[in-house]
């Protein structure tokens, strides 16, 4: 059996295992990421960590299949990243660094979010699924497009970039991208907690909230409990992401979405909001595409980087 090592590259940790071409998981561990001197260390260490659990295992070369990596950033087809603000790089090839450091061996890199898609698709709650959405709901709002099997990334890798679609062109407040009414102002764990403040600033009504100092998983606790405003904050913030996923649908038509990240352990009950207005907002297709929560977790990114050199 052929095997690999997968790398989640994270602005805190660096996620890694050795896989197998069946999806088993052999190792995985985590190091952390070096950002010092714009990130200078963070390939080295890679490789360094890398070599020594592969010669731990005892793979030989012939069994060997390369590295796959996901970074935080736009990744052109080649490899290429213009630029990683949360990792300190600039016009780099972290794919060819890498496999310098390695002694040659094949590398191949992708975004984290396309990754992390492609390992939903491969061993996910999109297996048997060619072509799949992901939403990855955190403190921002990412997105991985899979089209028959393959990762869409682009031109300039910045393909399946939905948390900057614009849902609300009446917003007044920028997003950290510069436009106005992404989908992450709305859909991500700071969105709603921010919805969640404005709501109860307009509206003077009872809340659970009111008064205190509360996190995202307060605000969705507090709707499924049935708190009203708390129930209306995340409804709105939900209609926005169907309204991303229709227009998805109308364009790329996939089979499922999944949805990732901390907001998505709210479960089924973000599901059922999200279905219904999606449902509404695609009258063209009488067969909808499900909408699943993601089954990986923080596993999804190493499965995905590891598929892309398997």
């Amino acid at each position: 059996m052929k095997k690999c090592v997968g790398v989640d590259l994270g602005g805190t940790t660096v996620k890694m295992g050795i896989l197998g071409e069946d999806g088993t998981i052999f190792e995985k561990w985590e190091i952390r990421t070096r950002k010092e001197e714009n990130g200078k260390y963070i390939l080295s260490d890679i490789a360094a960590s890398a070599k020594e659990h592969l010669a731990t295992a005892g793979i030989a070369d012939e069994d060997f299949a390369g590295v796959g990596i996901g970074i935080p950033g736009p990744v052109q087809s080649n490899g290429y990243v213009e630029v990683c603000v949360n990792l300190g790089w600039k016009a780099t090839n972290p794919a060819d660094e890498l496999s310098k450091l390695m002694g040659g061996v094949p590398v191949k890199a992708g975004n984290d979010a396309n990754v992390a898609a492609l390992g939903e698709q491969w061993m996910g709650s999109g297996k048997g699924h060619d072509n799949l959405m992901f939403f990855t709901l955190g403190t921002g709002v990412g997105g991985g497009l899979i089209i028959d099997g393959q990762i869409v990334a682009g031109s300039k890798g910045m393909g399946a970039e939905v948390g900057h679609i614009t849902v609300n062109t009446e917003e007044t407040d920028c997003c950290n991208c510069g436009n106005r009414g992404c989908l992450e102002q709305y859909a991500s764990a700071t969105g709603i907690v921010k919805q969640m403040k404005r709501a109860l600033e307009a509206d003077k009504t009872d809340c659970v909230l009111r008064g205190k100092d509360f996190s995202c998983k307060d605000v969705l606790d507090a709707a499924k409990d049935g708190d009203a405003l708390a129930v209306k904050t995340v409804q709105k913030s939900m209609d926005y992401l169907a309204l991303a996923m229709a227009s998805v649908s109308y364009i790329a038509d996939p089979e499922v979405f999944v949805i990732g990240g901390g907001v998505s352990k709210a479960g089924n009950y973000l599901v059922d909001m999200v279905q219904k207005r999606y449902n509404e907002l695609t009258p063209l297709s009488s067969k909808k595409a499900d909408i699943f929560i993601a089954s990986l977790s923080n596993d999804a990114g190493m499965y995905g980087a590891a598929k892309l050199v398997l």
